[in-house]
């Protein structure tokens, strides 16, 4: 592989990885209010199919953007208030939405399979694009991978460097001690869980309108799942969780490259690659092995190592918030 080549697939890399990580990080934000929307890859399929229908009937890709972004805050607002004013199990509901998304676009979608649509444009960085070997990597990508490198870092800085943030990560850390200090906890957890769901949904339209341009059966199916992983893998930091996407991009990249290195080799062998990896790495930062591995290192390396592999969910990950006012 010549440099060029590799640029090119560095490139395609990022712009392959760009939905994943708008999805990891609207998952990330609904989960660190406390709310698990195991919705995704429901709703993702939704969301493409809805951004490219919507789209081809109005001839306009921010029309389908919108209707995308819709379904998702939709789907991630029934879970909220299943569990919140329901007081039902946020995963059942999850769970049964993502069937439901399944099915739904299969059906709804039916007639626009596989026939052409709006597609996102491509968008060079004037000056940028021409910078050796980062600007073609970088700068000379559609829109989509611009906007998720801005929404990783704005993630971050809500999270961690706001007032709106600390709010948000209390209502998913010690709700009790947020809701003694003023904080509206199930008003936060609704209003995150809308916004990350509505990112889950940027993500989807991502794939039909710029990834995997146009509409079929199954188009994302499985990637939802695989935002979760993320999340996970990610310690629900938007940044790791990049890393993981673009992590699992890179596997895609290699398990097609071997695939025309080694014909003779079953395609499902390398299109498990990506899977085994996701598999591997979430054993690996939730088991002993971590532990294991953090003692045997060097003392230097310890610290870096342990922020790295460990993990830890927000503390009421997942648990219902029910406010208890006195008179």
């Amino acid at each position: 592989m010549n440099n060029s080549e590799l640029v090119q697939t560095l490139a395609s890399i990022l712009l392959a990885s760009a939905p994943l990580m708008i999805a990891v990080c609207g998952e990330i934000i609904t989960e660190r209010s406390g709310i698990v929307n195991l919705s995704l890859d429901g709703t993702m399929l939704m969301a493409a199919m809805t951004a490219f229908v919507v789209g081809l009937k109005a001839d306009n890709i921010w029309v389908g953007l919108l209707a995308a972004m819709a379904v998702g805050a939709l789907f991630a607002f029934i879970v909220a208030f299943g569990s919140i004013r329901l007081r039902q199990s946020m995963f059942a509901i999850g769970f049964v939405l993502t069937l439901l998304g399944d099915d739904l676009s299969a059906f709804l979608g039916q007639n626009y399979t596989r026939i052409p649509g709006p597609v996102v444009k491509h968008f060079a960085i004037p000056v940028l694009k021409d910078i050796p070997i980062l600007g073609p990597i970088f700068f000379d990508q559609d829109a989509v991978v611009y906007f998720a490198f801005l929404l990783v870092g704005l993630t971050w800085l809500l999270l961690f460097r706001t007032q709106p943030g600390l709010r948000l990560r209390s209502a998913g850390e010690r709700p009790e001690a947020a809701f003694a200090r003023g904080v509206d906890v199930n008003r936060v957890r609704y209003l995150y869980a809308v916004l990350g769901g509505a990112l889950v949904g940027i993500a989807g339209a991502a794939y039909s309108l710029d990834i995997k341009i146009g509409w079929s059966d199954g188009h994302t199916r499985g990637l939802g799942w695989i935002a979760l992983a993320i999340v996970i893998f990610g310690g629900w930091s938007p940044v790791r969780g990049a890393v993981g996407a673009i992590l699992f991009g890179a596997t895609k990249a290699l398990a097609t490259f071997l695939q025309r290195t080694f014909p003779e080799v079953s395609v499902v062998a390398f299109n498990s690659l990506p899977w085994l990896l996701m598999i591997g790495v979430l054993l690996l930062v939730s088991s002993e092995v971590s532990e294991r591995l953090i003692a045997i290192a060097p003392r230097a390396a310890q610290r870096p190592l342990r922020r790295m592999l460990r993990v830890s969910p927000p503390r009421a990950l997942g648990a219902t918030f029910v406010e208890e006012r006195t008179s």
